[in-house]
């Protein structure tokens, strides 16, 4: 059995976040499939592991962790890489990797799943969704002018956060040209090391019934 287990599937940006830093890292991983979309995240098994039934959830030496956030906080502490250096770029990294929480990937990813994955649903509510993702799209592409990465000189926790939706953007309805820093910057995160497409690197796709609704 590998080190870390990550529980997870192909669809899911969120689980993406530490699937990409596992591989990015080298480290001995492996993922288990979880079958979201029948419904194996309500499981009275699942949620003995995750009371609050989402994915991903990481097992590593007897702990069980969940939200990427955190994951991604311990993934730092024991692969010994892409953590802060100090308490200022601790703070810093906090703070982008809670906007993505609440703006970035929240609106996003919601916006894909509408998209996508929920047919009928309303042109209004898609529309919210799209004008509340582009305002935080562009938050993203002023902070990252003149820069490399989200956070100091080099890649942290924080790009892999942020990244966790930005590899679909047919399924998301955008053109990154429209976001030149924000494009570079996936660029940039596409060519580390071990990266790989999420539909790649975790498994479930395609899923059963993918492609018969062309999204909105």
């Amino acid at each position: 059995m590998a080190e870390y287990i990550l529980h997870c599937f192909a669809q899911s940006g969120n689980a993406y976040k530490p699937a990409l830093m596992l591989a990015v890292s080298g480290a001995d991983w492996e993922p288990r499939f979880v079958d979201f979309f029948k419904g194996a995240t309500k499981t009275p098994e699942y949620r003995a592991l995750n009371v609050m039934g989402e994915v991903p959830l990481l097992e590593h030496r007897g702990r069980i962790l969940s939200q990427s956030g955190v994951i991604l906080d311990y993934l730092a502490e024991t692969l010994g890489r892409f953590g802060p250096q100090d308490n200022d770029e601790r703070r810093e990294i906090l703070r982008w990797t809670l906007f993505d929480n609440h703006k970035f990937t929240s609106y996003t990813a919601t916006l894909r799943y509408l998209r996508n994955f929920v047919p009928g649903t309303d042109p209004a509510v898609i529309a919210m969704f799209r004008t509340r993702a582009e305002a935080a799209w562009k938050v993203l592409d002023a902070h990252l002018a003149g820069r490399e990465w989200v956070v100091g000189r080099r890649t942290t926790i924080a790009d892999f956060s942020l990244a966790g939706y930005v590899f679909w953007p047919e399924e998301i309805g955008v053109d990154w040209n429209d976001y030149p820093n924000l494009r570079d910057w996936a660029a940039r995160i596409a060519a580390l090391p071990g990266w790989r497409h999420p539909y790649q690197l975790m498994p479930g796709h395609p899923m059963e019934g993918w492609g018969r609704k062309e999204p909105a």
